[in-house]
């Protein structure tokens, strides 16, 4: 499924698939460590393929996505499985880090 950019509409149907985990990376244009981290969780994307789905989330265009999981800090990164939040982190992440938080 590779990266895909999630809006207020489809965000719930992407993190409620069936067996999935969902990687979010809320975030924002003007936000510098967002521009940070974006190539980052975009080769981690690549890397992973279908095993994971990467989201992206604009807090700026998804206002009530980011309402409604309390997004204060951007980026914040939430892994998502079944639909249910299993854990987040708020801040740039490295290569290592960011393969770290999706193994757990």
């Amino acid at each position: 499924m590779g990266l895909i950019h999630c809006t207020d509409e489809d965000f719930k149907k992407v993190i409620e698939k069936k067996g999935s985990k969902v990687i979010v990376d809320f975030w924002a244009e003007w936000c510098s460590p967002c521009r940070m981290f974006g190539p980052i969780f975009e080769k981690a994307a690549e890397e992973y393929g279908d095993e994971v789905v990467f989201c992206k989330v604009n807090v700026d265009e998804a206002k009530t996505t980011a309402a409604e999981h309390e997004i204060m800090s951007i980026p914040t990164v939430a892994l998502f499985e079944n639909g249910r939040l299993v854990r987040q982190k708020v801040g740039v992440m490295n290569e290592k880090a960011l393969h770290d938080f999706i193994k757990g």
